[in-house]
């Protein structure tokens, strides 16, 4: 029974993905789905064995290979912008197929499930990010929130302005939107980084992609929560915690509580393990 439990996320999360795999696969009659959230849930899972395992930079490795798949594979070769402007121009299409499906899965349904698990092991963007020395905040959070709500308009109405003015060529507008997009979202996401000692902070002030995030995951079924009858408030989890997140309270209404990117670095540091998945 202690065994199924210590593998209790692992097994879930592969679980997961390969329902995911296979429904989408016979539903849609196209076996590139089955392989697809296949490989990724198997990254997942995989790295989720390795961190239990104790081997450094497992989460890493999960990033490395989920997001250079979706970057380079389904984004630069395959032509799938799967930015947030790809999931504006399939739904205005009517089309629930590449970036539609992914979002679904990984960024609005799926954070119900396991939070902000994306952004810790999937996105390409944190996946450079988190290579930079800025690994745990040194100052107080600032209150830019809101730039998240303008780049996320900036989305919409630049995909719609497409639409109205009945611009052509519009596939290849997404891939180069795709290219220029990321290459703004590193500049940007390394800019803001130095800028604030932070390597998370293009995740708190700048992503679009959190509005659909942190909705979701304030009932996620995955949270890192505490026993409070061993914590003695030392604080070394929230020193290393990359998004600010104060686990030493469960209540789903914890500072910055739907931030958490399961990566488990509060887990790792606290000296009476009175923290858990």
């Amino acid at each position: 029974m202690k065994t199924l439990k210590k593998y209790a996320a692992p097994i879930f999360m592969i679980g997961v993905f390969e329902a995911i795999a296979i429904t989408l696969w016979l539903t849609l009659n196209n076996v590139f789905y089955f392989f697809n959230f296949t490989y990724i849930g198997g990254c997942i899972s995989i790295g989720l064995l390795l961190y239990i395992k104790k081997v450094k930079y497992a989460r890493r490795i999960v990033q490395l290979a989920v997001g250079l798949y979706m970057l380079v594979y389904l984004g630069l070769i395959s032509n799938e912008n799967m930015q947030i402007e790809g999931f504006w121009y399939y739904l205005f299409l009517g089309i629930f197929e590449a970036a539609t499906i992914h979002y679904a899965v990984a960024k609005i349904f799926g954070p119900l499930l396991f939070g902000r698990g994306w952004c810790g092991y999937a996105c390409w963007t944190a996946m450079v990010l988190d290579f930079l020395p800025y690994k745990h905040p040194k100052v107080p959070r600032r209150k830019l929130g809101f730039i998240r709500y303008i780049t996320f308009s900036i989305s919409l109405l630049f995909v719609t302005a497409l639409f109205f003015f009945h611009v052509g060529n519009l596939e290849r507008i997404m891939f180069w939107s795709f290219v220029i997009g990321n290459a703004l979202y590193y500049a940007v996401g390394i800019g803001v980084a130095v800028a604030f000692k932070d390597n998370r902070a293009f995740c708190k002030y700048v992503c679009p992609i959190t509005v659909f995030l942190k909705p979701a995951s304030y009932y996620s079924l995955m949270r890192v929560k505490v026993d409070t009858d061993k914590c003695v408030s030392c604080g070394k989890c929230k020193k290393v915690c990359p998004m600010d997140v104060d686990v030493t309270n469960n209540s789903r209404k914890r500072i910055n509580g739907t931030e958490c990117i399961l990566c488990f670095e509060c887990i790792d540091e606290c000296p009476k393990k009175a923290l858990h998945l």
